[in-house]
């Protein structure tokens, strides 16, 4: 499925390439974006600039979302903005399926809120700064950027300041393709996010490496392979022939301190139905489990820790520590390290800065997983507690997932991305 998938992916993205290409004679490689987590939404934001005149646009970014959109309802003014026509290429590139008065429309999804409205597919003007992988260059424009337009209601529960989402999911007009297309380079991006304390900035890198990070670490070679796996069902409106545009890999066990936990391995898998497998988001804060999947991780971690106290849960969190009973060390919290076993036989593995938090000042660490439910769509959700300072590269031209591990073994951060300009 993944490589006719693909096909028809490159197929569309040739024909229709031309609404979306960028007038210019310079030809980035790489285009850069900073993203910084909210301490108290636990979101990650990044800012693009867009209209005529250009303004800064900020965006909550989600990794599994179709499309960039924004609310048009409270202060959209652009000279260049324009309204796409039903059975224009731009509708049939957003895989539009509503028209009302000539204009063709879509779904406008707010992951956080789980509210949502249909709005104008429309074009603009976007601009962002390239990259050479090491810092940002000169910024650069796309005149016919594809967007939807949203409502003021659906911004409910997104960070103060932000007006809409920055869609990074494996759709043709999600961020990631539209500006491969527009700038014809590869069809790759890099995510490298950081923690909330101190408040430091992640990047988005859209194209291929070098990733480049203080003191002149280039993370693009070391990193390991995994292919990503394409749910046939959309799992955000639940429609079968409509395919998940999120990313997906296959868990194949979990290891805690090398020893695998009792789980159902059918639950690691994705059904006719869409239910099973597992998903990177960045919209959900901790990484969600299955209800058995939880409890033998769960189980697994304190069996490790005879010598640790458990207090009270910290909700959403379960599982709780008295933090003064774990040692720190550079890799944070000395914690027995959790490995997802994947296709391929490769491991991710996460250690104790990407598994403990530390949720208050009261002497509480939890462990930063949550318990999904006994049926939930999907049985694992990695959230982005689990994602700060590990770089991923999505590789949609080859249907893979690069992935670093903790960067603090390679002592650096994903702060070290040098955004001063070269």
């Amino acid at each position: 499925m993944a490589l006719s998938y693909n096909f028809l992916l490159l197929c569309s993205l040739l024909f229709f390439v031309s609404p979306i290409v960028a007038q210019t004679s310079f030809r980035p490689k790489a285009l850069v974006l900073p993203v910084q987590k909210d301490a108290a939404t636990l979101q990650y934001v990044t800012q693009i600039k867009q209209r005529t005149p250009l303004v800064p646009v900020k965006l909550t970014v989600h990794l599994g979302g179709n499309i960039l959109w924004v609310d048009c309802e409270k202060g959209y003014v652009s000279s260049t903005n324009k309204t796409a026509r039903c059975g224009s290429a731009q509708c049939n590139l957003a895989n539009a399926k509503a028209c009302g008065g000539g204009i063709c429309g879509a779904g406008v999804n707010n992951p956080i809120s789980n509210t949502g409205t249909s709005g104008d597919i429309r074009i603009d003007v976007l601009s962002i700064q390239s990259t050479n992988g090491r810092n940002p260059g000169r910024a650069v424009t796309v005149p016919n950027f594809i967007f939807l337009c949203g409502s003021e209601f659906v911004l409910q529960g997104l960070d103060n300041g932000v007006v809409g989402i920055a869609g990074l999911g494996r759709s043709k007009v999600a961020l990631p393709l539209q500006l491969a297309a527009a700038f014809s380079f590869d069809r790759k991006f890099a995510i490298c996010l950081s923690p909330a304390f101190p408040r430091t900035n992640g990047v988005i890198i859209f194209g291929d490496g070098p990733y480049v990070l203080s003191p002149n670490v280039d993370v693009s070679k070391s990193l390991t392979y995994t292919p990503l796996f394409i749910n046939p069902v959309n799992t955000e409106s639940g429609f079968l022939g409509d395919p998940s545009v999120e990313y997906f890999i296959g868990v194949k066990s979990i290891r805690v301190s090398e020893k695998a936990i009792p789980l159902n391995t059918t639950l690691l898998s994705i059904d006719s139905e869409g239910f099973g497998g597992t998903k990177i988001s960045t919209v959900n804060p901790y990484t969600v489990l299955e209800t058995s999947i939880y409890n033998a991780l769960v189980q697994a971690f304190v069996n490790a820790m005879p010598n640790v106290t458990r207090v009270a849960p910290v909700a959403p969190l379960g599982a709780c520590f008295k933090s003064s009973d774990i040692v720190s060390s550079r890799f944070g919290p000395s914690v027995p390290p959790i490995d997802l076993v994947l296709q391929n036989n490769v491991s991710w593995s996460i250690i104790g800065a990407n598994s403990i938090v530390r949720v208050n000042n009261n002497d509480v660490s939890c462990l930063g997983f949550v318990d999904g439910g006994v049926r939930p769509m999907t049985s694992i959700v990695i959230g982005g507690h689990q994602l700060e300072n590990n770089l991923l590269q999505f590789d949609l031209a080859s249907s893979r997932l690069g992935f670093s591990n903790s960067l603090l073994f390679q002592r650096t951060v994903c702060d070290n991305f040098n955004f001063t300009s070269a």
